[in-house]
């Protein structure tokens, strides 16, 4: 029984490039959305003298928002770094057994 390696080595590190190039979009996406987030908070004395300025029914108004929330980026952060790492194994895997067929056939 014949077993063409090509095709599988060809779909591993497609796969493994595909993965590991969109693991490092998400990272960048996700770098960035934190970036802007920490930007934008206020210090405490710029909400205090809001604070105090506004009447207490305008104060949910300087509260942030239950929107995207830097813990969910945090972990999106995480979640692709595991990924990229992942792909990275899988174009290892598939470095090595190239290596090997290489090696045997010459």
């Amino acid at each position: 029984m014949s077993f063409d390696v090509r095709n599988s080595v060809n779909s591993a590190i497609l796969s493994g490039v595909l993965g590991v190039q969109r693991a490092s979009d998400n990272i960048a996406g996700t770098s960035i959305s934190l970036a802007q987030k920490q930007a934008s908070l206020r210090t405490t004395s710029d909400l205090l003298s809001d604070v105090a300025t506004q009447q207490l029914g305008g104060v949910s108004r300087l509260l942030p928002s239950g929107g995207d929330s830097m813990t969910g980026d945090l972990l999106s952060l995480v979640n692709n770094l595991n990924n990229a790492q992942a792909s990275t194994k899988v174009l290892d895997v598939a470095n090595e057994t190239v290596g090997r067929i290489i090696n045997e056939i010459a």
